[in-house]
């Protein structure tokens, strides 16, 4: 067991669990540092212009991002296992608020490369935090204390490119990190303050610590396809991402890049589901909750593929793959939260890259696509991962049922 795990223990037995107002600074935390890896996206034009590259190479910003945060999963977040947790989070939270700092002064192109790359990597302290959540709550409310600190991770990656467009045109494209940076240092204090220390009493070596992610992987195949159906789903989703843009301001709806930004507002449906998926998921819903979500998935693209022509057709499909997303991640972590409560931040770390991986992935498809085929090969790409996330999901009922 954890010594969070034993916090916990402890604190069940003095009444002490994590308040709420603990975890909604955490769902901040989480918000801030998740959302950082995607300022970029709605502003690479103005980058572009500010530092005389062309949009193409502006790009690669988001490039860099994904994999540097993707990086980060698999070689800082299994330190969460081996080090004092509260230590581990609030410093990563420092060395990201420098890789903003670095990003909201770039005077040139590398300065900004630099930036994306420190502030990638070190932003996963948002999955240093999730876990603790879960290991500092009561059990019997355990996901829903995991829902609440996702919604502000979820609200963090959903409504980034809002609040990145909207600050683009107060005072330039480099405010959103210049703000970030310095709300990032402030929650890092008040984390430090207000969260108890938490370390695994029996801490391993750093290698035998990387070696254990595979352990893990062959040990639990519920980890093995709730990792794939994360990632799947998280890639139907980013093929939207990565192309609705290019979509929206094209000759059918021609909105600008505030009116875009603003269209991501409908991500607030996400978070608020994604506190109800918590609940839903402690009352032993979770595999209903993961249908229901793929349900709406594959309606959305068929809603998606109608917008084409016509706006409001695009913003209710939207809202459904805002809503199913987050669905999905919640009920998902409540599984394999339960499969090795002693290594709850390996656990994640192994979850987390295949669900960036799987994002990556649906990213690139997407530009292929688009390029290719237009939105009605983007949407057919979409639909591809909704359908063998169903897939996937058939065969964890299978292995649940046998389990049973």
């Amino acid at each position: 067991m954890t010594q969070a795990s034993n916090h916990a223990t402890s604190a069940n037995m003095s009444g002490q669990y994590l308040t709420t107002g603990v975890l909604l600074m955490m769902a901040v935390a989480t918000g801030l540092c998740a959302g950082a890896n995607y300022f970029n996206q709605p502003l690479l034009n103005s980058i572009a212009l500010a530092l005389g590259v062309s949009e193409g190479l502006a790009a690669l910003t988001v490039t860099l991002s994904q994999v540097s945060y993707a990086v980060g999963l698999l070689f800082l977040v299994p330190l969460g296992d081996k080090l004092e947790q509260r230590g581990l989070a609030v410093s990563l939270m420092l060395i990201a608020a420098l890789g903003l700092l670095i990003s909201g002064y770039a005077q040139n192109f590398n300065m900004l490369l630099i930036g994306t790359l420190v502030t990638g990597f070190f932003s996963v302290a948002a999955q240093i935090l999730v876990p603790m959540a879960a290991n500092l709550s009561d059990p019997a409310r355990s996901g829903r204390a995991v829902g609440l600190v996702m919604s502000g991770l979820l609200a963090g990656i959903l409504l980034a490119r809002t609040a990145a467009g909207l600050l683009s045109e107060v005072d330039g494209w480099s405010t959103v990190y210049r703000l970030t940076a310095v709300l990032m240092l402030l929650l890092a204090g008040a984390l430090w303050v207000v969260l108890p220390r938490a370390r695994n009493a029996q801490p391993a070596s750093y290698a035998a610590t990387l070696g254990s992610l595979v352990q893990l992987l062959i040990a639990h195949p519920r980890l093995r396809t709730r990792a794939a159906l994360g990632g799947l789903v998280f890639g139907s989703v980013s093929v939207l991402f990565s192309t609705m843009a290019l979509l929206l301001s094209g000759p059918a709806h021609q909105l600008s890049d505030s009116q875009i930004g603003l269209i991501g507002l409908l991500g607030i449906a996400g978070v608020i589901t994604a506190n109800m998926a918590g609940r839903l998921a402690d009352r032993g819903r979770g595999q209903r909750v993961s249908a229901g979500a793929l349900v709406l998935l594959l309606l959305g693209w068929l809603g998606l593929y109608l917008g084409a022509g016509n706006l409001y057709w695009f913003l209710l499909a939207l809202l459904l793959l805002d809503i199913a997303l987050p669905a999905v991640h919640i009920s998902n972590q409540s599984v394999i939260y339960q499969l090795a409560p002693q290594a709850r931040a390996r656990v994640n770390a192994v979850y987390m890259t295949a669900y960036f991986v799987g994002a990556a992935s649906g990213s690139a498809l997407a530009a292929l696509a688009w390029s290719h085929g237009g939105w009605a090969t983007t949407c057919v790409v979409g639909v591809l991962f909704a359908g063998l996330a169903g897939l996937v999901l058939l065969y964890d009922q299978h292995i649940l049922r046998a389990q049973r």
